[in-house]
């Protein structure tokens, strides 16, 4: 990636704390987008620059990326489907990286697989209430009261707080190990680029280069 004379504002990155970051990263340093210190574990730094392409970036819990990037804190952001699914912010998604797959799923013990026929008020929880609701109200137009937890969801199930709940899915082995089971799958799962409304416009260009050079390395 080049920069020009006459490119003089910054573009800005938020990118979700952790493996998805330092995924993201080198995925950049593959287009030549390239930023030594944030690579840097022990470093307090909060914003770090990349003077020669005008790029900053910035870690932030993943939940936040969405508001900063619709506030336009942040021009760019990285971060799960299932966070912007969640956060339901006003921002665009323009890119599958294609890293970090997994799914949503329904799960619950196999007995729970009747109620999900039936027209009963069945309790969900999740740490997504969102995405569980919305998948209840709009795909399966059923009436659910939906419980937010924090913590191992897998849990609820198990001691009769929920009859299923709404989660992350990776390899399924810690459902196996408690006696649950995938019952319908919500929606497939990776990690995206989003890009703040007003900065698609005024920096179409320099994004649309971007993201371009991303797409022929995934």
């Amino acid at each position: 990636m080049e920069n020009t004379n006459t490119e003089t504002r910054y573009l800005t990155f938020a990118l979700a704390k952790g493996r998805l970051a330092y995924k993201t990263i080198d995925l950049l340093e593959e287009i030549g987008i390239t930023c030594e210190e944030i690579k840097d574990k022990s470093t307090r730094k909060l914003i770090f620059v990349n003077e020669e392409l005008k790029l900053k970036f910035f870690l932030a819990k993943a939940s936040d990326v969405p508001t900063y990037v619709e506030y336009g804190a942040a021009d760019i952001g990285v971060v799960g489907r299932d966070t912007i699914l969640e956060e339901s912010r006003k921002i665009h998604e323009v890119m599958d990286l294609g890293f970090g797959k997994c799914r949503m799923c329904v799960c619950g013990p196999e007995s729970a697989a009747e109620l999900l026929k039936g027209n009963d008020i069945i309790r969900v929880a999740s740490k997504y209430p969102h995405i569980a609701k919305e998948y209840f109200d709009n795909v399966k137009h059923q009436s659910v009261e939906i419980i937010k937890l924090n913590g191992s969801v897998e849990l609820a199930p198990i001691v009769g707080l929920s009859d299923v709940i709404v989660d992350i899915v990776e390899t399924g082995a810690t459902l196996k190990e408690n006696g649950l089971h995938v019952l319908e799958t919500v929606t497939d799962l990776s990690a995206r680029v989003i890009v703040n409304r007003v900065s698609l416009r005024i920096e179409h260009e320099r994004i649309s280069r971007i993201l371009k050079d991303l797409n022929k390395v995934i």
